[in-house]
């Protein structure tokens, strides 16, 4: 008899301890989520005067990503994709702007006055003409996004430890571009 309680007692000590585990890291994930939600997108300038921004990432398990996020994963099935496969998902928004100020050259075609303009730089080209009752502009844009996705550890006086939050910054090669919203979900299977 005492044997048995023995092993209850330990197989009930286990419990709690596996159990106490599991809540912390429950606690410390959802802790993490809330905090990636309420804080806003920081957005900043490179030293190359390039558009970026740094946000939070949001863990999400793999059922909770599928009815928080059901039109994202709508369009991965899509893609032929299983989403239980999924390591992570981003979502970037940019928006580009450009000022342009283009002479107009005329040109005569069949006794009908056609106005041309046309302008370019390494990311954008501007192409247009100009008639006596329409306007006709071709605007093309370039961009690379640069996804950079890293751990922030803890620290403890001079000691670095463990994971304090994951946080990515997006970066746009192009001058022109406002990275406008980030978003980075990383699908745990737990």
């Amino acid at each position: 008899m005492k044997k048995y309680l023995i092993i209850y007692a330990v197989v009930a000590t286990a419990v709690i301890v596996f159990g106490a585990k599991f809540m912390a890291r429950q606690t410390a994930r959802l802790r993490n989520n809330n905090v990636a939600l309420s804080q806003s997108v920081e957005y900043y300038r490179t030293e190359t005067e390039r558009a970026a921004a740094s946000a939070q990432v949001l863990r999400l398990k793999v059922g909770e990503y599928e009815e928080l996020r059901a039109a994202d994963a709508a369009k991965i099935r899509d893609m032929g994709l299983k989403i239980r496969r999924l390591e992570s998902a981003a979502k970037s928004i940019t928006t580009t702007t450009v000022e342009v100020r283009v002479p107009v050259v005329d040109s005569v075609v069949v006794l009908d006055t056609v106005r041309l303009f046309c302008w370019r730089d390494s990311w954008v080209t501007v192409e247009g003409k100009i008639a006596q009752d329409s306007v006709e502009c071709k605007v093309h844009s370039v961009d690379t996004l640069k996804q950079i996705v890293y751990r922030v550890p803890r620290k403890f006086l001079f000691f670095r430890f463990g994971t304090k939050a994951i946080k990515q910054h997006i970066v746009s090669s192009n001058p022109h571009t406002e990275v406008v919203y980030t978003e980075y979900i990383k699908i745990g299977k737990r």
